[in-house]
């Protein structure tokens, strides 16, 4: 029996509400008062706007988790609906099993470090996942918990939410309710041509890829509640090619008012990957189809898609299946949104690693010697090469491995990363904390002699420590120490889900970026954790205004 405060032989109204919606909330859960009192004794069940799911049950560390995988949030992008803005979901009766992660988007094998639990590969590929704390034990009455809605990278030619290294489960465990989605890639995702913009009511082509990513954010607001989160707390992330649609996404229109906080792993769609006009697009899929024989639309849809994947292989106009200015999704480059203010206004935590890419992509085979370093220079500036070199001195062997290491990591994506930081800062109205992850992996598990082990913290490599996943990648032998560092980046990545700010809980201070000491500040994650200066600037205004001038570099 409860029993009331001495003198009150009713409960207050907001108590007995309290104890009403906890029952109800239960209730809707799948478990009665009496399953989850006794720690849970059936599969738990969700429903949703198109109908009743029965996830399953996980565990880590000891503390249980909700499963839900495979929800379908958009009808099957097929037939008619290929090259079209995703459809509402139909409804199911009865009780939808979802304990089978759903097939992953039509892709080539392009990333050996991908490891799917996904079982197939289908253009019916738009479903998402969720894990979510356990309910609480009855009567007691929680909040609503904040949401984390990541999605994956790989170039928006690969990837899955079914990823080992994109599971929730260590997040939902901090109390995080986590939503990994897929969405459309490659040809399927980023085709454009003028045929689907004379369709289309807003004159738009491309880009289907970046509205699943809409319409799973709109699902998630619509259905979050029923799982136990709050729709008014969702953070959306990612890495990579997640983390280029999380800057997208804060500048469309579709998207920007749904989020509460963003974070962005490694990347921005900002030059040198902002996005192409929209003529561009449309003249490189008039080639895509023209290489295939293809005059018309309806035979474009017609065609198989293992067919028009295995084109890509071959085409040309591969690298052109990227987001565009399409007109609806983005009606300008976000470089321009943010510069004006105009993005979502919300707290933003974004970072780089500290060896996005070697510096054997400017050397190749070359040793990393001055004169070698000046020639490749020179053949990647021209006559601005004495400039870079002054920004990015290399003196002697080392520092040219220092140096070209870190203008091979701008070339590739830290330059599109720490504009988009500089950016919010500036014009966000809301804080911005910026980091260098600087953990290199350990050797592998199983290593051959002779293999290399990493210098530096490479492209991906701070997925596992952020979401706490470490265990998941058999391929590396953990110790103690990335133990220790996944501690406090997941501890950092579970406060900024839940305040906006990545600090409490005893972890390092981490201040949101402002001047000091000439530069600005940033939080260097790996052994030793600390708040150091960054002071790339000089070498930032310059490469901006490099692609500028250079917009096909």
């Amino acid at each position: 029996m409860i029993r009331w405060p001495p003198g009150r032989s009713v409960a207050p109204r907001s108590v007995r509400w309290g104890v009403a919606l906890s029952i109800l909330a239960v209730l809707a859960l799948g478990a009665g008062p009496r399953e989850a009192a006794a720690g849970v004794a059936r599969a738990p069940r969700v429903r949703v706007a198109q109908g009743l799911l029965e996830g399953r049950w996980g565990t880590i560390d000891g503390t249980r988790v909700r499963e839900f995988r495979g929800i379908p949030f958009a009808a099957p992008p097929i037939g008619a609906l290929r090259w079209r803005p995703p459809a509402r979901a139909p409804a199911w009766s009865g009780v939808r099993d979802a304990r089978r992660f759903g097939p992953r988007c039509p892709q080539l094998p392009l990333f050996p470090d991908m490891m799917f639990r996904s079982d197939r590969m289908s253009e019916d590929c738009l479903y998402l996942n969720v894990w979510a704390p356990a309910p609480s034990r009855w009567p007691v009455v929680t909040r609503p918990r904040p949401v984390l809605l990541y999605f994956y990278g790989g170039g928006f030619l690969a990837g899955d939410a079914s990823e080992r290294r994109y599971d929730g489960a260590s997040l939902a465990a901090h109390g995080i309710l986590v939503v990994t989605a897929n969405y459309r890639l490659g040809v399927f995702g980023f085709l454009a041509l003028p045929a689907l913009a004379a369709e289309s009511p807003h004159r738009a082509a491309g880009d289907y890829g970046l509205l699943d990513e809409v319409a799973a954010l709109d699902w998630v607001r619509a259905n979050i509640a029923a799982f136990g989160g709050d729709p008014r707390r969702i953070t959306i992330g990612g890495e990579s090619a997640g983390a280029i649609s999380v800057s997208a996404l804060m500048a469309s229109r579709l998207s920007k008012g749904s989020i509460a906080g963003a974070i962005g792993e490694s990347g921005a769609l900002i030059a040198p990957i902002a996005p192409q006009p929209l003529a561009r697009a449309e003249r490189q899929g008039r080639a895509f189809a023209a290489a295939l024989g293809v005059r018309s639309l309806a035979a474009l849809r017609a065609l198989p898609a293992q067919a028009l994947l295995q084109a890509t292989r071959t085409s040309p106009a591969n690298a052109a299946f990227q987001p565009d200015v399409d007109g609806y999704f983005l009606t300008e480059a976000p470089a321009r949104v943010f510069a004006r203010g105009a993005q979502a206004r919300v707290p933003l935590l974004l970072g780089t690693n500290s060896e996005e890419a070697s510096y054997r992509a400017l050397l190749g085979p070359a040793a990393p010697t001055p004169a070698n370093y000046r020639v490749a220079l020179a053949r990647r500036f021209g006559a601005l090469g004495p400039r870079v070199a002054a920004l990015y001195p290399g003196a002697d062997p080392e520092e040219v491995r220092r140096s070209a290491t870190a203008l091979a990591s701008d070339l590739f994506i830290a330059h599109s990363t720490w504009v988009w930081m500089d950016l919010q800062r500036r014009t966000g109205r809301a804080p911005v904390y910026f980091y260098r992850f600087d953990r290199a992996r350990p050797a592998a598990a199983h290593a051959a002699p002779g293999e290399p082990r990493a210098t530096g913290a490479v492209h991906s490599a701070e997925i596992e420590y952020a979401l706490g996943n470490l265990r998941r990648n058999p391929v590396y032998a953990w110790t103690a120490a990335d133990f220790a560092v996944s501690r406090i980046l997941e501890g950092y990545f579970v406060r900024f889900i839940a305040t906006g700010d990545p600090n409490g809980g005893g972890l390092p201070t981490w201040p949101a970026v402002r001047p000091a000491r000439g530069g600005l500040t940033r939080q260097t994650i790996g052994t030793a954790t600390r708040t150091t200066i960054d002071r790339e600037m000089a070498r930032q205004h310059f490469l901006t205004q490099y692609f500028a001038d250079h917009p096909s570099s």
